[in-house]
C-alpha cells in the first residue's frame, strides 16, 4: 500500500471492534493467539498515532487516548478452580482477557507515495468493523502534520481537546512535546509548536491550581 511504501513495514496493532461515536473507536489489540508477532506495550502507548487501513482503502488517522483491560472472569462469581486453568484443556479461557484501546480520529492521509499530506478534522466516512489498525512511523507522522503545500499544520488541536476523553489536555501536551523532540520540524514551525506546548502546559498548571 502507498501509505507504508515510504517507511518501515507497518506494525499492526489490532482491529476495530466497536465505536462509541463517529470519531471515537475501540480497537482490540492483537495477542499471541491472533498473530505470530503481537505488538509490544510501547507500540500501543498513550498518544500513539495510528492508521485505519484495509486492502481496499485508507480510512483514517487516529490517536490512542485511552486503554482498558477487559476480563469477563473478573465478574464471575461462580465456583473457582483450585489452580490456574490449563491452556491445553481450556483454550477459550486464555483468550477472554483482551486489551482495548480508545482511539480518537483526527484526520486522514491524502495523496500518493512521497507526496502524502494530512487532512485534519473528523473523517466523513464510518470505519468498518474489523478494519486493521497500524502504528504510524515517524515519517508518516511528519507527513500527516504537513498540508498539501508542505506547510506544518496542527489543525486538530481544538478537536483533540474536545474529543480526547478525560486526559485530552495531557494527550495534546504530550503530542506537542513529542513533535518538538522528534526533530521532524525546524525553524518557525518548531518554534510555533514549542509556543503552543508552553501555552497548553501553562493552562494545565492553572487548572490544577484552581
Amino acid at each position: 500500500m502507498d501509505l507504508f511504501s515510504m517507511a518501515l513495514p507497518p506494525c499492526r496493532l489490532g482491529k476495530v471492534v466497536k465505536s462509541n461515536s463517529h470519531c471515537d473507536y475501540v480497537v482490540q489489540v492483537d495477542d499471541a493467539q491472533d498473530v505470530c508477532s503481537p505488538p509490544t506495550p510501547e507500540d500501543c502507548g498513550f498518544g500513539q498515532f495510528v492508521s485505519f487501513d484495509n486492502d481496499s482503502r485508507h480510512w483514517a488517522v487516529g490517536l490512542v487516548y485511552n486503554s482498558q483491560l477487559f476480563n469477563p472472569l473478573f465478574f464471575n462469581s461462580g465456583p473457582r478452580l483450585s489452580s490456574e486453568p490449563d491452556p491445553l484443556f481450556t483454550p477459550d479461557l486464555v483468550q477472554e482477557t483482551r486489551t482495548l484501546l480508545g482511539v480518537v480520529l483526527v484526520g486522514t492521509l491524502e495523496g500518493e507515495g512521497n507526496q502524502r499530506y494530512g487532512k485534519h478534522g473528523i473523517p466523513r466516512v464510518v470505519v468498518p468493523a474489523n478494519t486493521p489498525v497500524y502504528g504510524l512511523t515517524p515519517e508518516q507522522v511528519h507527513c500527516f502534520h504537513c498540508n498539501e503545500d508542505g506547510q506544518t499544520q496542527f489543525s486538530y488541536y481544538s478537536h483533540l481537546l474536545r474529543s480526547g476523553g478525560v486526559f485530552a489536555a495531557q494527550l495534546a501536551q504530550q503530542v506537542l512535546a513529542e513533535l518538538v523532540d522528534s526533530g521532524l520540524f525546524t525553524g518557525a514551525d518548531q518554534r510555533a509548536l514549542m509556543v503552543l506546548g508552553k501555552e497548553l502546559s501553562w493552562k494545565n498548571t492553572l487548572g490544577a491550581i484552581r
